[in-house]
């Protein structure tokens, strides 16, 4: 026989099974964390979700996630102007950004070309793209999108109508991760470490 959660509990698990990655028992275990915390803490979690929703916006040049526009990495005097990495999503940068290799700026497209799911061109921030480049400040874009299918198609398209801009078109390495044992890599992996070796 199921348990029957008082009405309250069961709603708040039902909107926390909304979140990726959050499954029935994991929501249960959350909501019921939220039940234990001091009224405080539950209501300055409320606020900080409240909180994202109101100020979170895109910024106007890269379009990732800010409170302020633009954002801290397109003011930051610092950054090299004639480089741009493209990204998927937000957290996307943020993983480049805390490997603190990187000190271009970027560009998120909010997705991946899929045309099983309908996204096309005109549903991810492409144009914006188009129109920063033509600025002529930008001497390279480096492509890193995922290296799954979506993700290598995604690459393609923009390779294909950026390179008639005269601006050179770079992707992201593939291969071997540090640290990692060849015994234990996929083969695709190990076939694109091979095929994008670098010379020492």
């Amino acid at each position: 026989m199921a348990i029957q959660h008082a009405q309250p509990i069961s709603r708040l698990i039902q909107e926390l099974t909304k979140l990726p990655g959050v499954g029935e028992k994991t929501a249960s275990r959350l909501a019921m964390h939220i039940l234990r915390v001091s009224r405080e803490d539950a209501e300055s979690l409320a606020r900080a979700i409240l909180e994202v929703k109101e100020k979170i916006r895109p910024c106007s040049l890269c379009f990732n996630l800010t409170d302020q526009d633009p954002c801290r990495i397109c003011r930051d005097p610092k950054r090299d102007g004639e480089v741009i990495c493209v990204v998927s999503g937000p957290e996307d940068l943020i993983a480049l950004e805390k490997s603190g290799g990187f000190r271009g700026l970027y560009h998120v497209l909010h997705g991946v070309l899929s045309p099983l799911e309908g996204v096309g061109p005109k549903d991810l921030r492409i144009s914006e793209l188009l129109s920063r480049l033509r600025g002529g400040k930008v001497k390279e874009v480096i492509l890193a999108t995922n290296p799954s299918v979506e993700g290598e198609a995604t690459a393609q398209y923009l390779s294909q109508i950026i390179k008639p801009l005269g601006i050179r078109v770079t992707r992201i390495a593939r291969g071997v991760p540090m640290g990692g044992d060849l015994q234990y890599i996929d083969e695709v992996t190990l076939s694109k470490s091979l095929e994008n070796r670098s010379p020492l």
